[in-house]
């Protein structure tokens, strides 16, 4: 991870989405996209994975495909 985390909040979330996508994209696809969406929603606070939303609603950037295809399968968490 580089220093920019220290700058930018979402730094150290997007890495570690990246990180189980990479892990993912050794499966086949099908099977990655469901593992990495079942991952997140299954280990993954919904304070993170509201945090991942704000990053994917403002484009994705930074984030690897195969997140942002699973984005779809993974919960939104409800505002409070």
């Amino acid at each position: 991870m580089s220093h920019d985390a220290a700058f930018d909040p979402h730094a150290k979330l997007i890495y570690m989405a990246n990180q189980i996508a990479k892990f993912m994209e050794s499966k086949s696809h099908d099977e990655g996209v469901a593992g990495l969406a079942s991952h997140i929603n299954d280990f993954w606070e919904p304070r993170m994975r509201k945090h991942l939303f704000e990053v994917l609603d403002a484009g994705g950037a930074g984030l690897r495909p195969l997140v942002i295809e699973a984005a779809e399968m993974i919960r939104r968490p409800v505002a409070a």
